[in-house]
Order: structure tokens, then sequence, then C-alpha cells
């Protein structure tokens, strides 16, 4: 770090504006490893540090104990407060993740993990430093992908003397303070939107017969003498279409192409864009209009590990998109509407058939024929599917809006945190 760099952030709180510089220490000066062993296997709940929730119990996280609970003498013991590292990175951790132990009980950590204890117990603000850029290139500086490349190889000794920023006490928890009110906000937005998606599941639930039933336990009144749904294979009611392989030089990031419609684009319910997955055809589209997608059509990714879940109605913004490969376009005929079967394909049970026809050992995927052999149980009448569709559509709206708001505050909370921790380039 060049010495004539100041350590200041770019927002500050006022109270704080004439303090002067943030401090670099070396974290073992803050803090010390803990080292303590579980000895005769005496703490018999075993943690795991998940980048997305942080320290949790493992049979809570994977409904089954991983770890032999016979065999955790050599596990390390961490107490409420303790600071756990995991060396596995990821998206969401790009040098690792660093979480506190918030269970309100110990339990035991396995010894790939590095653990440690500040010296003081107001330390919240550390909490989301190891979040900030400043932590993830100090930490890079001295450490190496392992042999298996999704985890960093880091010393003991050099973790622990790996440098770190920070304003008094007071500024600490002035910070600290101001991003856990930003999390309770999304936390309650995160928790109202799986409300959300309850109410539907159930809603779902009696707007659709359940398994060896043929009429719903709920029906709107201008249908209730309408007779009994029909069930038939997916095959009955739609056009399905899969996208063309195309050359991989003309595919390109240049926006001046058109726009492709890969399986990556399609994600539970959304198609969604960013400049690292976006992709653009740069080849002729003379007799091509056969793989424009159209606004409604409902597009599924046919492989992949979310496959059965990958699956979205096409908007206007999309339209005219490149279907490729390994991607299934359905639309449907006069006997159905494509917004109730829509309904149908982000449903569970359509979840739950794509997991019993998926016996690969390899990537999961699904077939075309697959896809239209999948059994649906629909309305005689295309008015009453059309209000069905109408009814759950409106509540998609209001999941997709909640969905919507709860990333712009994490963008919100992301640039906040750019600003309230100094940059420095090294």
């Amino acid at each position: 770090m060049s010495k004539n760099m100041k350590i200041i952030p770019e927002l500050r709180f006022p109270e704080f504006e004439n303090e002067g510089e943030w401090e670099e220490k070396e974290l073992g000066k803050l803090a010390k490893k803990i080292t303590e062993r579980n000895k005769d296997s005496l703490v018999k709940d075993v943690f795991t540090n998940s980048a997305i929730d942080g320290i949790v119990d493992q049979r809570d996280y994977f409904d089954k104990d991983i770890a032999d609970k016979n065999n955790l003498e050599n596990y390390y013991i961490v107490k409420e407060g303790d600071y756990v590292y995991n060396p596995r990175i990821s998206n969401i951790a790009p040098v690792g993740p660093i979480s506190k132990n918030k269970t309100n009980k110990e339990g035991a950590m396995s010894p790939l993990y590095t653990v440690f204890r500040f010296d003081s117990k107001n330390n919240d603000f550390f909490e989301y430093y190891f979040k900030s850029e400043h932590w993830y290139n100090a930490i890079r500086k001295v450490s190496n992908t392992g042999a298996r490349f999704d985890r960093m190889s880091i010393a003991d000794s050099a973790f622990m003397e790996i440098p770190v920023l920070s304003p008094s006490p007071k500024e600490q928890q002035k910070i600290a303070s101001c991003l856990s009110s930003l999390d309770e906000v999304i936390a309650a937005h995160s928790q109202k939107l799986e409300l959300l998606k309850d109410h539907k599941k159930g809603l779902m639930q009696n707007l659709f017969p359940q398994e060896g039933e043929k009429v719903p336990k709920y029906r709107f009144k201008e249908f209730e003498k309408d007779g009994e749904w029909l069930e038939k294979n997916l095959e009955n009611y739609i056009d399905l279409f899969s996208g063309i392989a195309l050359k991989s030089e003309e595919i390109s990031d240049d926006q001046s192409g058109r726009p492709i419609l890969r399986g990556i684009n399609i994600t539970e319910g959304y198609i969604r864009h960013s400049k690292d997955i976006d992709k653009y055809f740069l080849g002729s589209i003379e007799n091509m209009e056969k793989y424009f997608v159209k606004k409604n059509d409902i597009v599924i990714g046919m492989d992949g590990s979310k496959v059965g879940k990958n699956v979205a109605l096409v908007g206007k913004g999309d339209e005219d998109s490149i279907l490729i490969q390994r991607v299934a376009r359905i639309r449907t005929n006069e006997k159905a509407d494509i917004h109730f079967i829509y309904q149908f394909l982000i449903s569970d049970k359509f979840r739950a058939y794509v997991d019993i026809v998926n016996t690969s050992s390899g990537i999961p995927h699904i077939s075309s024929q697959q896809i239209k052999d999948f059994k649906i149980g629909i309305p005689p009448k295309l008015k009453e599917q059309q209000k069905i569709a109408s009814c759950l559509s409106s509540l998609d709206s209001l999941i997709t809006a909640e969905a919507e708001k709860i990333e712009q505050l994490k963008w919100h909370k992301k640039g906040l945190m750019q600003g309230l921790f100094p940059k420095i380039n090294e």
C-alpha cells in the first residue's frame, strides 16, 4: 500500500469526519486463533459454514449428519460469537465465507476451517468488513487456490497476519448498526416473499384437483357445473420446438448482434440478463425466423443442475431472441391457455416429475418427449383455464415485485458498503 494513500472511506458519518484515517493492523493483533479440540467428542452438534446462511447446524442444513458423530475429537469447538473461515470459494464468497456463530450454542467444526475469536466482544463491524473488497484483496495476496480449484490455500500463520482496516470503536458500531438495519429490512421483505410463495402454493392445492380427484376443492362459481377436469399428456395441448445449434464463431459479446436465449438465461420464473451471461448472434438470420421466440412463449432449460425449475414466460423485451439448442419453446393450441399451462410447468408437480424421469448419472437433463409426456389435469372450458391463470398470475406479479425489491435492497447495500469502507488500489 502506498504510504501517501489516505485510508479514509468515501462516505463517512458527520460525527467522524474529523477523526482521521482508519488503522491497519494484523488480524492476529485483534483476534486469536482457536485450536481447542473437541476432547472425548463431548460436543455433539456439528456446524457447517454456508456462504448464504452462515454458521448452521449440519443436520438442519443437509437434513442429515455428514460427519461421524462418534469421531469428532479432532474437530474445533466453536463458541457463541466466534468467527469461522471456510476456504471454499464461490460466486457469493469469492475468497471463501467468514461467518460469526449466532446460533446461541457451541458446536464442533471441521479442522478444515479456521476458527478465531476477537479480543473485543463488540466486533459486529467485522462481519461486514469480511465482505469488503479490501478484505478480498488482502486475503488473495497471501493465498493460492489449492489442489482443488474451488478452495483457497492459506497457512494458519499467514491468515492471522492478514492486515485488516478499522476505524474507532464508535465508528465501527455506527457502520455495523447502519448495515444491520438494512439487513433487517431485507430479511423482512424476504419473509414476505416466502409468505406470498406459501400462499400461492396453498391456493394451487385448492384450485387444482389433488391426486386421484377429478375436480378441484375450490371452483369459481360460474364453472361449478362444467363437469370433471380432463387428464391427458401435455402434448395434446402444445407445440414444442427446441432451438438451433449455433457455431461458436458466430456467438459474441457484441451487442450489435441478435440476442440469444440460452438455458443460463432462464431461472425459476423469469429470464435474467447480465453482461456475464448475455450472448449475441453475429451470423446471417436468413431463414431463421422459426427460431425467434415470441411474447408469451414458454421456454424451458432442458439440462443443468436446475432442470425442471428453469421455466419462464417470454416478455416483450426478449421477443425475437434466438432460441438455442437444449432450450424448448412451447406454444399452446386452441384447447389450452398458455398462462394456465405455464402454471403447471412452474409447479412442484412438474419439478417432481422431472426428478423421476431424469435418470442420468451425469448432467441432469430432460428430453422434448419427456416434457410432452407430462400428465396434466385441465378444465374442459378455456374460460375456466383463463380465470385460474389470471388469479395465479396476479399473485406471481406480487411475488416478482417483492423479489425485485429484495434485489434492489441488496444492490443498495453493496453500494453502501463500497462507500463506507476505504477504497485502496494496491
